[in-house]
């Protein structure tokens, strides 16, 4: 093993984001109006947090991979046991009861069990390759191991963390060989939900372009039947609860996300201060701790949920456009070593992860543009929050790990 097998594509990717990052919690917590907030001393823990998740990094690197196979299970369990602790002896933030207060640092549990859950999926699976792809039993075991982190994440409130999962379960049901009709299924229902809130006319054409894809993948008349009396009853269902079911505040709310402009001052505040600090930025973007929008504290949770509208401001189409490049040269180095690695457990360790990285890509972007509800799900290494960078790095310099001892996992097989 020498550092010619270290992967420097994921490792400036990392350190380039984390940097980027930096700058812009300096910039939404260190001005003028932001001193003597609760968000001044933001930037300073930041940074010790990425010069921990540094040393983690190179810890990890150098540990041999068959011991991260061996204790997956262990962690996973570990991870459980904390999240049922915490639920009783957590601190609660912002109605959250997902902290535990570690050695004087604050640790958010539910970030954590991301990396543990995706560690014993990847070893179940790796254990039972051979026998029958899609089978029952690996999809009921998938679920199980799934939705018992939801279960305890809803409990303790962390609702964004909560949905990150329960996306997270058709790509890995996929992944372990679920056909793809029924991972179009699987997906389905959240999509036409979507639509039937934002565009019921478009909603209803999905509703029927459904059945006519899974019938060309599977040759089911019969099921295809069903998804597409299933995506008719969505649509239908969506529309009665905005109509019937919701009290007129929660109606308001759902409206008020498909047309912010009806309630300005209420609901789609959040979401016009957003639009207007990326529309603002313009090509080149105002300039550093230049964004009206951030410095006069117009944004939203700045230096979190909305720190994508940060960079935008101050940087422009060209900061904004670079973050997202880097995020694209991250995920498709991660699922490129999914694919080639020669161990089915780095591959679905690098694959989890690669899909985690998406799915709060596309919450948090889709919730800055105004394209998914607010849900409070961070930006990977942009946003402020020490326990989510420190994970995202442990999955980072996990698959690093996977890469550069990749020769060695022949002994492991």
């Amino acid at each position: 093993m020498t550092l010619n097998r270290v992967d420097w594509i994921l490792f400036f990717s990392w350190l380039i984001l984390g940097i980027i990052g930096l700058i812009a919690i300096f910039s939404a917590t260190q001005g003028e109006m932001h001193i003597n907030t609760n968000i001044s001393g933001a930037f300073n823990r930041q940074l010790i947090h990425v010069c921990l998740a540094l040393g983690l990094l190179v810890l990890i690197l150098f540990t041999p991979p068959q011991l991260y196979l061996n204790v997956a299970w262990l962690l996973y369990a570990a991870s459980i046991l904390v999240g049922v602790l915490t639920i009783f002896i957590g601190t609660e933030v912002a109605g959250e009861r997902n902290w535990l207060n570690i050695f004087g640092f604050r640790l958010q549990i539910s970030e954590f069990m991301k990396t543990a859950t995706i560690m014993v999926l990847a070893g179940y699976l790796s254990l039972n390759r051979k026998k029958q792809t899609g089978d029952f039993k690996t999809i009921a075991v998938i679920l199980v191991i799934s939705l018992l982190p939801v279960i305890l994440i809803t409990i303790m409130g962390d609702t964004g963390t909560s949905l990150v999962y329960i996306f997270l379960i058709p790509f890995i049901l996929f992944w372990s060989g679920l056909p793809y009709g029924y991972s179009l299924m699987l997906i389905a229902p959240g999509i036409l939900a979507y639509f039937s809130v934002v565009s019921w006319p478009f909603a209803l054409v999905l509703a029927v372009l459904t059945p006519i894809v899974f019938f060309i993948l599977e040759k089911k008349p019969g099921l295809s039947f069903a998804v597409f009396a299933m995506s008719i009853l969505i649509v239908i269902g969506v529309q009665v609860a905005l109509l019937e079911v919701l009290q007129p505040h929660q109606r308001a709310r759902v409206e008020a996300f498909a047309n912010p402009s009806i309630d300005p001052h209420g609901a789609g505040w959040n979401v016009i201060q957003a639009k207007t600090a990326i529309g603002s930025g313009g090509l080149y973007g105002k300039g550093f701790m230049q964004g009206t929008q951030t410095q006069l504290r117009f944004l939203p949770e700045q230096q979190t949920d909305f720190i994508f509208c940060v960079i935008s401001e101050e940087f422009g189409l060209v900061g904004a456009g670079t973050v997202l490049l880097l995020f694209l040269i991250l995920i498709s180095r991660l699922l490129f070593i999914a694919l080639q690695h020669k161990h089915p457990f780095a591959q679905t360790i690098a694959f989890g992860f690669a899909c985690i990285f998406i799915i709060h890509i596309i919450i948090n972007l889709g919730s800055a543009l105004a394209l998914l509800p607010i849900i409070g799900v961070p930006l990977p290494f942009i946003s402020y929050g020490g326990s989510s960078f420190l994970n995202f790095s442990i999955m980072i310099a996990l698959v690093m790990n996977m890469y550069m001892h990749e020769r060695d996992f022949s002994i492991y097989s």
